[in-house]
């Protein structure tokens, strides 16, 4: 007889959809332990611990959230929040989200207020973008894996780092550019 405990029994690729509860906390807790570095806890909650979409759901998700106005994630929050369970669904991710660093930002900023002539402070805050900045790199390699054997893809990504970081091109005149070709090359390759 096989052995059905948890331990051993397969793993879905992806959980039933949470309730507005679990919706709430699991963003309260992604925006209180994120500050600084959001999204790479948002994809670790949402593919690989809460398993509600795939690596290739969570970058497609991501892709077009990140061609919407607004920051990322909380555009992740609200498209995850309303295909779940409508405006209620996107208003709890939103506000799960954004409850916990509303309340660190108002704290830190009156304390940086008192504080910012203090040479610990500014060495604090550099230490804190050297890290922030690693988190948003390890992140965007992750995010990338699900495109690793496309072609394609990788052509439009390479176009898209060249124009934004050689030619310092805005973001809208890229996105503008390469979203329809990208489209174009998509569509051929389904």
């Amino acid at each position: 007889m096989p052995d059905s405990s948890p331990a051993t029994a397969p793993v879905p690729a992806t959980a039933p959809p949470p309730s507005l509860p679990v919706l709430f906390g699991s963003f309260l807790s992604v925006g209180l332990l994120g500050f600084g570095g959001v999204l790479p806890l948002a994809r670790r909650m949402i593919v690989d611990q809460r398993r509600w979409l795939s690596a290739a759901e969570f970058t497609d998700t991501l892709s077009l959230c990140q061609f919407l106005p607004g920051a990322n994630i909380c555009n992740v929050a609200v498209t995850l929040g309303g295909r779940w369970h409508g405006p209620a669904g996107s208003v709890t991710a939103l506000c799960g989200l954004l409850a916990a660093p509303i309340a660190v930002v108002i704290t830190l900023g009156a304390v940086y207020l008192r504080w910012r002539g203090e040479p610990v402070v500014a060495h604090a805050f550099a230490g804190l973008s050297a890290a922030a900045s690693g988190l948003v790199l390890s992140t965007g390699v992750r995010i990338a894996s699900p495109i690793r054997n496309r072609p394609r893809a990788i052509a439009v990504t390479a176009a898209t780092v060249a124009a934004l970081v050689l030619l310092r091109l805005p973001l809208f005149v890229v996105l503008i550019l390469l979203v329809p070709i990208s489209i174009a090359l998509n569509r051929r390759q389904a």
